[in-house]
């Protein structure tokens, strides 16, 4: 991960996620999708943009499964924006650089 990008996994999401005091954006991705790929440099940027601001990281489906299922992820990539340990938006696929900071700042 880059340096302004967590790792989070089934043993870490409630802590660094529902119980953040800053709002958090969770990517949950998968090695093997193309889109993903695509997305990753685009969270990593905003992460050190907005770092100090809003928490970012990233969620494997393939490792963390159970992750994936709670929240109702059907397609990767998936970007979920918590605010005050509750999902307040989320994104499916691969979106411009704009239209993720606009989501972003609507909840700065």
């Amino acid at each position: 991960m880059a340096g302004n990008v967590t790792e989070f996994s089934d043993t870490n999401f409630e802590q660094e996620v529902l119980k953040a005091a800053t709002p958090v954006l969770v990517d949950l991705w998968a090695a093997w999708c193309g889109p993903c790929r695509l997305i990753a440099p685009i969270v990593e940027e905003l992460a050190g943009t907005y770092a100090g601001k809003i928490k970012m990281g990233k969620v494997n489906v393939d490792d963390y499964p159970q992750l994936a299922a709670q929240y109702r992820v059907m397609n990767i990539p998936t970007l979920l924006l918590f605010n005050g340990g509750q999902e307040v938006d989320r994104i499916v696929g691969v979106v411009p650089k704009q239209e993720l900071t606009r989501r972003i700042e609507r909840i700065l």
